[in-house]
């Protein structure tokens, strides 16, 4: 009976599925894909937020502070992207090894050039963030120096799988060093196409492919514009043309669609991060949409 139960017993182990070593909290979509990539089954892996909310503003929902409480590693972009909800969380959920300073605090913006660091800060201004443009990811090269950083840091909480996190980086940058050349080949003809952007989210998207903003729908970020703003820069678009109009899909659309029609130029809905349509299910698939619509957009 006891040679039973012990075979039964060792069957069982074999049989169970293998526990994942790191819980993981990403702040957004793209750093919960980007872990996943690196991390494998080595890892658990959840979002605090989906593609189609706005990442400056979360709700700390009972659920998410238990996910937080549970997470061994917290991968945020920082730079004050999240400083409305996150600082909170952390503190409600009573979990130390995610504290800004430890290991288990990924600040994923720290370790990129940043783009649009004011010379002084006045709130006035509108939502201004102190540490520059803090929505990195849209530059798929930023990407590439986040995930040598990401799969360092899962080393150094889980060293037993190290040499895990380490081959299935390479493996990623490899595919993702490819994948570049391939968008960058295809989005040539963007070069100097010149744009209106909802919210100062696509700077480090248009910097990469050449395109220029010429005008912003948000009179000062994070301030929805109003008709009469709306109307200023119509006329400014008749003084200096651009050709298209763009915002993310969590953005409300109808403050593009009225400059677009109305300026006769497309409005294009980048889908901004990992999730926000089916054409946009992992980082490869939101980069091929992304270049796909700006440069039929173009057309």
């Amino acid at each position: 009976m006891r040679l039973i139960t012990g075979c039964a017993l060792a069957l069982a182990a074999v049989l169970a599925p293998a526990q994942a070593a790191v819980n993981v909290l990403a702040c957004e979509p793209e750093w919960a894909a980007l872990t996943q990539e690196i991390a494998g089954d080595k890892a658990r892996v959840s979002s605090a937020t989906n593609a189609l909310q706005d990442p400056h503003r979360v709700e700390a929902r009972p659920g998410l502070i238990a996910r937080t409480r549970n997470a061994d590693l917290l991968v945020c972009t920082g730079l004050d992207l999240e400083a409305g909800w996150l600082p909170l969380l952390i503190q409600q959920s009573g979990n130390p090894k995610i504290a800004r300073g430890q290991p288990g605090f990924f600040e994923a913006g720290s370790f990129v050039p940043r783009l649009d660091i004011p010379a002084r800060l006045d709130r006035a201004e509108g939502d201004v963030h102190a540490y520059g443009n803090p929505h990195v990811h849209l530059n798929p090269h930023n990407i590439a120096l986040i995930s040598a950083q990401l799969a360092k840091r899962l080393a150094a909480i889980d060293p037993a799988n190290a040499a895990h996190y380490g081959a299935r980086q390479a493996d990623f940058a490899g595919r993702w060093s490819q994948a570049i050349r391939k968008w960058e080949a295809q989005a040539a003809p963007l070069r100097d196409a010149t744009v209106v952007e909802h919210h100062r989210n696509m700077g480090y998207l248009l910097g990469w492919l050449g395109m220029r903003q010429v005008g912003t729908l948000e009179p000062k970020p994070g301030v929805e514009p109003s008709a009469a703003q709306l109307g200023q820069l119509l006329a400014q678009l008749q003084r200096e043309p651009a050709r298209m109009v763009l915002r993310a899909a969590y953005q409300d659309g109808r403050a593009s669609q009225w400059l677009a029609q109305r300026a006769r130029i497309p409005a294009v809905v980048i889908p901004y991060t990992v999730g926000a349509d089916a054409g946009s299910g992992n980082l490869f698939a939101l980069f091929d949409t992304t270049v796909a619509r700006l440069t039929e957009a173009l057309k």
